[in-house]
This record gives structure tokens, C-alpha cells and sequence, in this order.
């Protein structure tokens, strides 16, 4: 009997340990970037990451965006106000990258024009976040098991990070 015991234990933390709702992943080591950011700042593990307050006026206003940042992140809070129509010149044609971050709505539709935030259908997708890279190309980046923790949405930003590096994303 003493020596199951020690065996069920081991047993129970292996099928534990497979059973995990958190992707371990490696940071992301490219060029340090400058994003702007319309809402809060995330919290991410890089540190060759820097984040700078914008807001709609200033990303309607600038002439060239993509002087100043290497991509624009809109977060949850504001996702409402991004897709109004008359944004769309802006994602289509800035040069720039532009990630909609943790939004329960379809947002490439929203972005092609095609329909209003309010009528866009609820994802099925479980999408966590859509990044926009020009007219064509989209990504889509989901959280691991679909699970909502602090890990998994890091890792997210940091998938996001590698697709800003590179410009494309990793379907490409």
C-alpha cells in the first residue's frame, strides 16, 4: 500500500500539469518598438517595447503615423469609437499596423466598411485580438485553451509584437 501511494501522486501530477490552461512562451527579442496606444496600456513581459498615449483626434490628425509608431494598438474599451466609418482611410492606407484587442465582435468586417459595431455578429471564433496589416492581410490571435488569464494575454501581445516586426502574420 506505501508504495502506491507514491505512485498515484505521481500519476495525478503528470495528468496535472497536462491539463494546463497557460502557454509558456519565449519573449519576443526583435527591434524595440514604439506602439500607440488608444486606452489603457497592456502589461507585457517585453522590455524592447514602448508604449505612447494616442487618441483618435491625434491618429486623424497626423500626416504620417508610421514616422512616429510601428503600430497602434485599440484596446476594448474604445472599440466602439474605432469603427466609425470614417477611420477606415486610416487602417486601410497609414502604413501602419493597427490591433483590436480583445473585441467579442466580428472587427474584419467593421474594418472592410461592410457593417456598424452594433450590427457586427458576436465572434465564434474566440478570437482575442485582429490586427489589420494593410488592405488584405489580417490576423486573427487567440488565447490559449481559450483561457482569460494573465499569461495567455501576454502571449498574445507578444505574438503581435513578432507579427509588427516582421509584417506579416504567422498564417503568412
Amino acid at each position: 500500500m506505501k508504495k502506491i501511494i507514491p505512485v498515484l501522486l505521481l500519476i495525478l501530477v503528470i495528468f496535472t500539469g497536462c491539463n494546463s490552461d497557460t502557454v509558456y512562451t519565449p519573449l519576443y527579442h526583435g527591434k524595440k518598438l514604439f506602439i500607440g496606444v488608444i486606452g489603457k496600456f497592456p502589461k507585457v513581459r517585453e522590455e524592447n517595447v514602448k508604449f505612447k498615449k494616442i487618441n483618435f483626434d491625434k491618429m486623424e490628425e497626423s500626416k504620417n503615423l508610421s514616422s512616429e509608431f510601428d503600430a497602434i494598438l485599440i484596446k476594448k474599451e474604445h472599440l466602439s469609437e474605432a469603427a466609425n466609418r470614417k477611420y477606415l482611410t486610416i487602417y486601410q492606407h497609414s502604413g501602419l499596423p493597427f490591433f483590436f484587442m480583445d473585441s467579442k465582435k466580428s472587427f474584419g468586417l467593421i474594418i472592410n466598411g461592410k457593417l456598424a459595431y452594433k450590427d457586427a455578429p458576436d465572434k465564434v471564433d474566440q478570437t482575442y485580438a485582429t490586427g489589420i496589416l494593410d488592405e488584405d492581410h489580417f490576423c486573427g490571435y487567440g488565447l490559449y485553451n481559450d483561457k482569460v488569464n494573465d499569461r495567455n494575454i501576454k502571449d498574445v501581445y507578444t505574438q503581435i509584437f513578432n507579427t509588427i516586426d516582421s509584417g506579416k502574420c504567422f498564417n503568412d
